[in-house]
């Protein structure tokens, strides 16, 4: 009995900290949150430098906070929490989310923050007022002047929507100073006369955008906002990555040219000109092509022989566009990016031309010219490993693919395959992690089925037989033996081969 109450009475050993940050774990997770009001967690990889990074800003920002505000407790989890990291789809690394109020459903993704006093900033204002309210000139001058961006919204009176749409765009944009008013005097001081948004750029403003009731919500406006910390073109190097993922511009156009060539002087400043018409709804970035880019040339195929080069990326796709006129004057800037915005553009796809013996082994291999031939036939079952020529994890799957193939080279209803995504364009397709695998099932309802199971044989085999007992209906065949294509399901695109 005495041993019973001693345990009911005993305390649990406080979690354990790490320059003032929380050691996170699956054990000890639940419990953190129950004891914390307000939680800030880096998802993070040990060996990797920009984790590295990341988390010492993440304890400047903590130690700062220690005494100031207690009730904000930082924490942080290793990728080897797998529980963890499939609970919060955490995908990319570094990642933070702050938990409010120990729920652990729904927390805020705080993409963007990379240093200390945007964490204290953002944090301040999610549990406090998230913009300053300004009540003389003085103080105006003083938020203007604060930094080299700020942000000042001059309202008519603050009790409608767009003033809540403000004060949510300034809780998720921690990088710079918010101030709002309703002064009569402030605002005919700056010759505002509509309820209007201005950001400053070293004391001088370069947006006046007028702010109308349910025209606009947070994701315009911190777009908008967003593009000014990132200059007109932007190079893309190791420094800039992490800004240009960040700016919530889902449009990329991308200029790939030698920054030592005769003709660059004349390129960029067309393509400094066409920007400034698409700030926020197209971000415009630049490639040197003397530099190495992290993979990039190979992810947009841009070979020696098209430099220089234009493309589009659509980030909510994946597609790509390239630009049709060979002359990269400012005009033909602006058309290609307007066309895109009006929807008329033409997809870009490259494809591998189709080996001879594309069908002779018992893993089929396909390129996208002849992808959409073979996944919508609707006749047999289709399972495709989507894999990276480069990747670790690609090459030592391959080898019990080959397996896989051989067990179901006999059958006539299943046929397994393999495509490499680095070389192909397949926009049907959600891209995810490399490997990754899907399943289309034989019928006359195509839907792909994601395979998220174990990478083994039998594994593979087993989700294949369960993902397969639907009949296929009868399908029409060539008279050469191969599948119809279902001309129905091809889309409008430029190939490499066409633009040639």
């Amino acid at each position: 009995m005495k041993t019973h109450q001693f345990f009911l009475s005993a305390k649990l050993p406080k979690i354990q900290k790490d320059n003032n940050v929380l050691m996170l774990k699956k054990s000890n997770f639940d419990r953190a949150l129950k004891e914390t009001k307000y939680l800030l967690v880096e998802f993070y990889v040990s060996l990797s430098q920009s984790s590295q990074n990341l988390s010492e800003e993440f304890a400047k920002a903590a130690q700062q906070l220690k005494k100031e505000a207690p009730r904000i407790q930082f924490g942080k989890i290793n990728t080897n929490q797998h529980d963890l990291r499939k609970e919060f789809n955490i995908r990319e690394f570094p990642t933070v989310k702050f938990f409010v109020d120990g729920s652990r459903e729904d927390p805020i993704d705080c993409k963007g923050v990379r240093q200390a006093s945007a964490f204290i900033t953002q944090v301040k204002r999610r549990t406090g007022p998230s913009t300053v309210l300004i009540n003389s000139t003085d103080k105006a001058e003083a938020i203007i002047h604060a930094d080299n961006l700020s942000v000042i919204s001059f309202f008519k009176e603050l009790h409608n929507d767009s003033v809540e749409d403000f004060s949510k765009t300034a809780r998720d944009v921690p990088e710079m100073p918010f101030g709002m008013t309703a002064s009569e005097d402030i605002c005919a001081n700056y010759s505002i006369q509509k309820n209007t948004l201005v950001v400053f750029k070293k004391g001088k403003p370069v947006l006046h955008k007028v702010l109308e009731d349910g025209r606009q919500n947070k994701l315009d406006l911190m777009r908008l906002i967003k593009t000014f910390t990132l200059d007109l073109v932007t190079e893309y190097n190791p420094e800039t990555s992490v800004k240009i993922f960040d700016v919530p511009v889902e449009n990329r156009i991308l200029l790939f040219t030698p920054a030592n060539s005769e003709t660059f002087n004349t390129i960029y400043e067309n393509y400094k000109s066409a920007a400034a018409e698409f700030r926020g709804k197209i971000m415009f970035v630049l490639v040197d092509t003397n530099e190495t880019r992290d993979g990039v040339f190979e992810y947009f195929h841009i070979r020696e022989v098209d430099i220089p080069a234009v493309r589009i990326l659509s980030l909510t796709s994946d597609a790509k566009y390239k630009m049709p006129a060979d002359e990269m004057t400012v005009e033909n800037l602006k058309e290609f990016c307007q066309s895109y915005l009006n929807g008329k553009a033409k997809l870009h796809l490259s494809s591998e031309e189709i080996p001879e013996d594309w069908d002779k082994m018992p893993v089929k291999v396909l390129v996208e010219k002849n992808f959409n031939r073979i996944f919508f036939n609707k006749t047999m079952t289709v399972f495709v490993m989507f894999y990276a020529p480069w990747s670790y994890n690609c090459r030592k799957l391959l080898p019990i693919w080959d397996k896989l193939g051989e067990q179901y080279e006999s059958r006539k209803d299943v046929i397994v395959v393999k495509i490499d995504v680095k070389a192909n364009d397949i926009l049907s397709v959600g891209l995810d992690s490399y490997p990754f695998f899907r399943l289309f099932p034989a019928g006359p309802d195509y839907q792909e089925v994601a395979c998220a199971g174990e990478h083994t044989l039998e594994a593979f085999s087993e989700f294949v037989e369960e993902q397969s007992k639907t009949k296929a209906e009868p399908g029409e065949k060539d008279p050469s033996g191969g599948i119809k294509e279902d001309l129905s399901q091809k889309e409008t695109v430029i190939t490499e081969k066409e633009q040639l």
